[in-house]
């Protein structure tokens, strides 16, 4: 039942309302939703991250600057849609890209510029972590990137009072609070599933790994308390109310949930919060989540162990690269039709490509395409060069240079999922997919579909993505009865009867994805020659 205007009105004034805002990697997103839990306005603002000083980084500015937009613009869709303005609203959450490392000294100052998820800097760390904790530690993580400092014997870890990530220091801003939720938790350091807190045996390993170096800060005491999805994470303070929205109008004391990571909220958007689910994210960069009903058999690199809101298990294939190569070729294109004096519509453009991929033969024709922006862990690339190739002999159609650069989006995370649902013979129900890959009907769904050997469903709301998933987050802990879990709320009042279009794999395009992802494997030598040789 879609609800009226007037009731949608009603529910602004009334503060009946939840906010969701995701800083992704390339858009900041804030997404208002009423009562029935779907979007009534939303805003959002492009951004970039830098490369400085052999960092990816955004800074405190663009990060203020970015929110500050997304929320006005938002704003100014409630006033122009249902002509209100807004002073209050019934929840707030925030939630951002995961992982990375942000330090601040006792007097609340950034010690080092905010270095990012996509920095492959620190692989001594990672490996003598996972060596001591007999537990995957990711390249990505906090505590990778803290341990990393301390081996550079970087000046500043002496003067760390807190650290954080990124959706933590946003909240911390704003509610004066330094938590995070536990699936976001769970990218900085080991959570123990038991007690749905940091692994209280890993932090005492790390404390003696370091003893010698005589900080006057001890593990535990310097990151965020840990919160479940549901649980109350303070209130927006004066200051925040001021800091999120820059003309005044909004309250203070509006409750704030654990802010999350987009691993987290693209769970909850996508209802895959419970065992036996997963979804498969595919931006700028892809991962998959799967919720394991146990623990894997062994320690994986190319696997990292998260969880989700909830602080159940999640088996995750993260990647640093998937669409930007591709994004590039379509804007090439476009280039090429405006020499041509023809106008184009992005949209059109993407789907007219995309399309044509599905002409291509299975295996890509023989053409082979590496989209390494940036280093690829699971490949072990800690630097990426973008790379075509073929052969003389290669079938090079428009068709399946589009399949090829499709197929690589996804070649890392097949490899990595491989590993899963090959070796671990892992069982899935369902796997959902979002983000910019799906945006296009049926496209990056039939070659997700492929590359899984899996049926791949897509959700009309899966565009919405994190910033959904972070409203409903907010929502769930303002809303939830007693004693409902995450997942009996999201299954029976959001997604009820919405589980989207599903499309089982085309034995021909599994076929096809084997046979390149076998040429990809051969091929690495030559992206590592690039990555050697092209400076």
């Amino acid at each position: 039942m879609s609800i009226g205007m007037n009731e949608i009105k009603n529910a602004i004034i009334n503060g009946k309302t939840a906010l969701g805002i995701e800083l992704g990697s390339t858009r900041i997103k804030a997404v208002l939703i009423g009562e029935d839990n779907m979007p009534i306005a939303s805003g959002s603002y492009d951004w970039e991250n830098i490369y400085s000083n052999n960092i990816w980084t955004y800074s405190l500015e663009d990060i203020w600057m970015g929110i500050q937009d997304s929320y006005q613009k938002m704003a100014e869709d409630v006033k122009q849609q249902y002509g209100v303005n807004i002073k209050t609203i019934g929840a707030i959450g925030f939630s951002a890209m995961m992982h990375g490392y942000m330090a601040f000294d006792k007097d609340e100052e950034l010690l080092v510029p905010f270095r990012t998820w996509r920095n492959s800097t620190t692989e001594k760390a990672s490996e003598e972590l996972t060596k001591l904790f007999s537990y995957h530690i990711p390249q990505r993580w906090s505590i990778a990137h803290l341990y990393q400092a301390i081996l550079n014997k970087e000046e500043h870890v002496v003067d760390i009072s807190f650290q954080t990530t990124l959706g933590g220091y946003i909240h911390w801003k704003l509610t004066g609070q330094k938590v995070l939720g536990v699936g976001e938790a769970s990218g900085m350091f080991p959570i123990d599933i038991d007690t749905k807190n940091y692994n209280a045996h890993m932090i005492q390993q790390f404390d003696e790994l370091i003893d010698s170096k005589n900080f006057s800060w001890k593990l535990e005491n310097i990151l965020p308390k840990v919160l479940v999805a549901g649980e109350d994470a303070g209130v927006l303070t004066k200051e925040g109310a001021k800091l999120l929205d820059v003309t005044g109008q909004l309250k203070p004391g509006i409750p704030l949930c654990p802010p999350e990571g987009d691993a987290g909220t693209g769970m909850v958007a996508t209802n895959s919060v419970a065992k036996r689910t997963g979804n498969v994210s595919a931006g700028t960069s892809v991962f998959a989540m799967i919720v394991l009903e146990k623990d894997l058999s062994k320690v994986y690199p190319e696997i990292d162990l998260v969880t989700t809101p909830t602080g159940n298990l999640v088996a995750m294939v993260h990647c640093n690269n998937c669409t930007s190569d591709l994004n590039a070729w379509v804007g090439l294109f476009k280039e090429f039709a405006e020499a041509m004096g023809v106008e184009v519509d992005m949209t059109k453009l993407f789907a007219t490509l995309y399309n044509k991929a599905l002409e291509g033969d299975s295996d890509c024709g023989g053409l082979l395409a590496y989209n390494y922006f940036s280093g690829e862990h699971i490949t072990n690339f800690e630097e990426g060069r973008p790379l075509f190739v073929r052969s003389p002999e290669s079938n090079f159609t428009l068709a399946n240079f589009m399949r090829v650069n499709l197929f690589t989006a996804l070649g890392a995370l097949k490899t990595g999922l491989d590993i899963l649902l090959k070796q671990e013979g892992i069982q899935l129900d369902q796997i959902l997919g979002h983000g910019g890959l799906f945006k296009t009907k049926d496209v990056g769904q039939k070659i997700m579909a492929a590359a899984m050997d899996a049926p791949v469903s897509v959700m009309e709301t899966a565009g919405e993505g994190g910033a959904w998933g972070i409203a409903l987050l907010a929502s769930y802990m303002l809303n939830k009865a007693e004693n409902e879990t995450l997942e009996d709320y999201l299954t029976q009042k959001i997604f009820a009867g919405k589980m989207g279009t599903k499309m089982d794999p085309d034995p021909k395009d599994v076929d096809g994805f084997n046979e390149f992802i076998k040429c990809y494997t051969k091929g690495l030598a030559i992206e590592r020659a690039a990555v050697d040789n092209l400076k």
